[in-house]
């Protein structure tokens, strides 16, 4: 979740700590272009989108619910309901034919059946249970619980707790490596959190100097490097076997998700100001900003297909009353009842 005061910390000093990528002629930006919009209307709140490669659906946590949408066609499958306390994110655990997201407020993860959508079971978390990821090399289930500083571990094959890891620092994101790793955002600490999924024990804390509270994290599992977008808009890319800090590039305002895309050797940032920023890996130790494409002011999440190389992004109708300090974003910028949407961005071939 995006919060007011990762804003308000910033200063003019911070959003120039990015070093420069490195000179000379940049490769032309990919060009993208929104082909479908998809409404999805009330409730008035979303966060983050997980693209399931194996089924073509795109679940989208969505206040209250997690509706579900067909990928390619665009069309409304159903929604998991039942969870007033507001989802965030979505984990998918094929093996036993389960979905999981949270009850952000309750501090519960919610399990639900794939195939009808019907919550199955509430599992208990922390406080501000948030971003949910699938862990492949344990089977299981990540809960990042933000405020908490905690990860809870969920074993789907019981919808049992099976660790509760404390990170020492409030927490953003996570990934996994599908190595026996997980990365997580210490947006507290402006560090990456990496844990033993074998142990669900921390086995390393590595700082980021030029990020000021991590947001987004995507990862390149092949060349295993890490992608962490940064509220003073920075993306920092880190070598995911050691820690070291390889590159920090400009990227848009208001990020609140990343993604990379392995076919193309792309990072992307999703930023509420309305752009994509672009980060090329040209190899695994060089890196390029590329220039950022429009999408729609406030679609700040995203997810992406990474065979078609569309990406996935949900914003709305946003208001702004400019009498509210620019600063002030939860209460200068309103949403048009009703008009939450899903947007289809695909690659130009």
């Amino acid at each position: 979740m995006l919060r007011l005061q990762s804003f308000i910390a910033l200063t003019a000093a911070a959003l120039a700590t990015f070093v420069p990528a490195p000179a000379g002629p940049m490769a032309g930006p990919p060009v993208y272009r929104i082909t479908k919009t998809i409404p999805l209307g009330a409730p008035d709140r979303w966060d983050y989108l997980t693209f399931d490669p194996q089924t073509g659906r795109v679940y989208v946590a969505h206040g209250d619910r997690v509706t579900v949408v067909d990928g390619r066609s665009g069309a409304v499958i159903g929604a998991v309901e039942g969870m007033p306390g507001g989802t965030h994110g979505i984990g998918i655990s094929h093996a036993t034919g389960q979905g999981f997201t949270d009850d952000g407020k309750a501090g519960a993860a919610v399990a639900f059946n794939l195939k009808t959508l019907k919550v199955t079971k509430r599992i208990k978390a922390e406080k501000d249970a948030d971003g949910i990821a699938f862990d492949s090399a344990s089977g299981h289930i990540f809960v990042i619980d933000g405020d908490s500083a905690k990860l809870t571990v969920i074993d789907p094959k019981s919808d049992a707790v099976v660790a509760t890891i404390d990170t020492g620092g409030q927490l953003e994101f996570g990934v996994s490596g599908d190595n026996g790793k997980f990365y997580v955002n210490g947006t507290e600490k402006h560090e990456i959190v990496r844990v033993d999924t074998a142990t669900n024990k921390v086995d390393a804390h590595w700082p980021m100097p030029t990020c000021l509270h991590p947001h987004g994290l995507a990862i390149d599992r092949v060349h295993h490097r890490l992608f962490a977008s940064c509220a003073n808009k920075v993306m920092v890319v880190m070598n995911a076997d050691n820690g070291t800090v390889l590159a920090s590039l400009p990227i848009g305002e208001g990020t609140d998700a990343a993604d990379f895309d392995p076919d193309r050797d792309l990072a992307y940032s999703s930023n509420r100001e309305g752009t994509l920023s672009v980060i090329a890996e040209k190899s695994p130790d060089s890196f390029a900003a590329l220039p950022a494409i429009q999408t729609e002011t406030g679609a700040r999440t995203m997810a992406i297909d990474p065979a078609s190389g569309r990406i996935y992004l949900v914003t709305a109708d946003i208001i702004e009353n400019k009498a509210v300090p620019a600063t002030d974003y939860r209460h200068r910028f309103t949403i048009k009842p009703g008009t939450v949407r899903l947007l289809f961005l695909d690659p130009a071939h």
